[in-house]
């Protein structure tokens, strides 16, 4: 079984969620800025460094909110390969700098989006979406827990 670890942001500004739209062959849905570390890269690095090439956006990590591990079959793999994958999926609050979205160019996602709280439930989400809302206490009718600030950690899956 193959092990993918990751780190991931929880953006939320003025009610609405950043998203970044992934994709891989006709497998799709939208998910939280984030993705698979580096060798020896610290998670708040990842963290950074991949809300910048999925979105453009400089970020400013804040609080780990929580850690979701969970066994997936991979629908798409290599002949001979094993189709399990064991993610661990690093959670952390996070805020952004202004500016311009910008969309990623050869990777795995195609579009970083502001979305709207009350609109998430409409989109087509991986289950990450969910799951980093939980964990910051962020509802979906638009106010976070705290209004907007983060005010517990919820316990991984």
């Amino acid at each position: 079984m193959d092990l993918r670890v990751a780190a991931y942001a929880v953006v939320e500004r003025r009610g609405r969620l950043l998203l970044t739209h992934w994709r891989r062959g006709h497998l799709h849905g939208w998910t939280l800025p984030g993705g698979g570390l580096e060798s020896g890269e610290d998670p708040r690095d990842a963290v950074v460094r991949e809300v910048f090439e999925e979105t453009g956006l400089e970020a400013r990590v804040g609080k780990l909110i929580g850690v979701d591990s969970r066994v997936m079959v991979r629908e798409e793999v290599p002949e001979g390969s094993d189709p399990e994958l064991h993610t661990i999926r690093i959670v952390y609050r996070a805020t952004v700098k202004d500016g311009p979205l910008r969309h990623e160019v050869g990777g795995s996602s195609d579009e970083a989006r502001w979305v709207p709280l009350r609109e998430v439930r409409s989109l087509r989400t991986l289950s990450l979406v969910q799951t980093g809302l939980r964990m910051a206490g962020i509802d979906q009718r638009g106010r976070g827990a705290g209004h907007g600030r983060q005010s517990r950690s919820a316990k991984p899956e």
